[in-house]
This record gives structure tokens, C-alpha cells and sequence, in this order.
């Protein structure tokens, strides 16, 4: 029993002509704009004096974080002497570098949250749950007791800051009006026995600063009267935007 090839059927030059012409054309979609593009971020540590995301950058995901803010007047005795403690302390540490740029104003930002990474719907739930907080806060005075070296949770960085004396009870209830936005969030709470403060500088990786040494020189002018702050409003910070509230609530 004999096997056939497979043949090939071969078609006229007009047949394929008017085939050609009964298929519809694809036509070639325009190159997107480079406009409409939205960039993925890069984590460039030499742009950024080598510091390095903590948290994977998310698409969708917002990076919020809630202070007090307390503006720095740099005719102030008080910016006079932070300056100072830190030119002090960048003599053991070299790599110490300050948080106040030379044409921005300069302020000090006491922390009422850890990082919280929000999603877009979620924005607002974080807007409403801070202005009603400082719609029933009256205004406040915070002083600085003592200077302190605190490091990130990550060990990835170590500030220099100023920790808190008067006004540590209302950051309490301040950070605690928080905890149940952010256990509906699924978000990490403020710290269980919180060390209120401000930073002034930072170094990377967990470094060792002379505190003490600092403390026994600078911590009488620091606790002066004369260096209270009003604490008048709490700011959200939410991707590159920021929200401010005044305090409103009877003293």
C-alpha cells in the first residue's frame, strides 16, 4: 500500500491578489506620548546622600505621615543653638548631615505616627480623623528637655534630635486619637512608651553620638524658657502633599 505526500496547493498570482484584498488592513496605533508615561521610581541612594527606601516603592501606594509642625525662625536664640549642637557633633561624626536647607524655611516636625502607606481611597479616612482631632485640641506649649540619639526601626539611620518636655500628655492623646483609624487600616500604631521629638540632623546607619557629652553643655540653654514653642496646628504629610489644621478646641 502505497504512502501519498502531502501536496502544497499553490494559488495564482490573482487569486492571492484578491485575497490580500478582502483581509481589513491593521492599522499601526500612534506611539504613546512620553507626557502620559508615569515613570517607575528609581532608588538612587547618590541622589539622595545615600539614604535608601526602607519600603519597596508600591504603585497605588501612598507613604503619609502625621506631625506637629513647629516653625524655626533662624533669628531665633533657639535655631542659634541647635546650629551649633550640631557643627558640635559633627566633630565625631563627619558624615552628620542637618535637615534645614539654606532657602527653606526651617521647622521642626514632632512626630504623632510611624510611616503609614495608605491607598488612594483611602486618604481621606486619614484628612478626617486628623482635623477632627484638631478641632477639639486647644493650642499648646512644647519645650525640649534634653538632646537624644534615636535610630529608624530599621537600623538604616540614626537622628540627633531634641526630645520633648512640657506638652507630652497632649501628644499622647494626640497619637492615641489616631489608633483606631489606623487598626481599621490594617496600619502599625505609634510607639507603646513614645519619646516625642524633633530631629535636627541624621547619619546613616546606626552611629554613635556624644549625648551626653552634648547634654552636659547645651541641655541648661535648650530647657529655657525662652525656647517654648505654641504648637498651633498638626500636618499630614501624604505623597508630596501636605494638609494643615489649625487647633481649635477650648483651652
Amino acid at each position: 500500500m502505497s504512502k501519498r505526500g502531502a501536496s502544497l496547493v499553490e494559488y495564482s498570482s490573482s487569486d492571492s491578489d484578491d485575497d490580500s484584498d478582502s483581509r481589513p488592513k491593521r492599522r499601526k496605533l500612534p506611539t504613546l506620548s512620553s507626557s502620559l508615561i508615569v515613570p517607575v521610581p528609581v532608588d538612587n541612594p547618590a541622589l539622595h546622600q545615600g539614604r535608601v527606601r526602607t519600603t519597596p516603592h508600591v504603585d497605588g501606594q501612598w507613604a503619609s505621615h502625621v506631625y506637629v509642625a513647629l516653625k524655626l525662625s533662624r533669628r531665633s536664640s533657639l535655631y542659634t543653638l541647635l546650629s551649633e549642637v550640631i557643627d558640635t557633633a559633627r566633630c565625631d561624626v563627619p558624615t552628620l548631615h542637618g535637615f534645614w536647607v539654606a532657602e527653606k524655611e526651617a521647622e521642626l516636625h514632632v512626630s504623632l505616627s510611624r510611616p503609614i502607606f495608605l491607598r488612594a481611597h483611602q486618604r481621606e479616612d486619614l484628612k478626617c480623623a486628623v482635623k477632627g482631632l484638631a478641632n477639639k485640641t486647644a493650642p499648646f506649649t512644647i519645650s525640649f528637655a534634653a538632646l537624644a540619639a534615636l535610630t529608624n526601626d530599621e537600623q538604616t539611620r540614626t537622628f540627633l534630635a531634641v526630645e520633648v518636655g512640657a506638652g507630652h500628655g497632649e501628644l499622647v492623646r494626640l497619637s492615641d486619637g489616631l489608633k483606631p483609624l489606623l487598626r481599621r487600616l490594617r496600619q502599625k500604631e505609634y510607639y507603646d512608651a513614645p519619646r516625642y521629638h524633633g530631629s535636627i540632623a541624621w547619619a546613616l546607619d546606626a552611629v554613635h553620638l556624644a549625648t551626653k557629652s552634648l547634654n552636659e553643655r547645651y541641655q541648661a540653654a535648650l530647657a529655657a524658657k525662652a525656647n517654648a514653642f505654641e504648637a498651633e496646628r498638626v500636618e499630614v504629610k501624604i505623597g508630596k502633599n501636605v494638609f494643615a489644621w489649625r487647633f481649635k478646641g477650648a483651652s
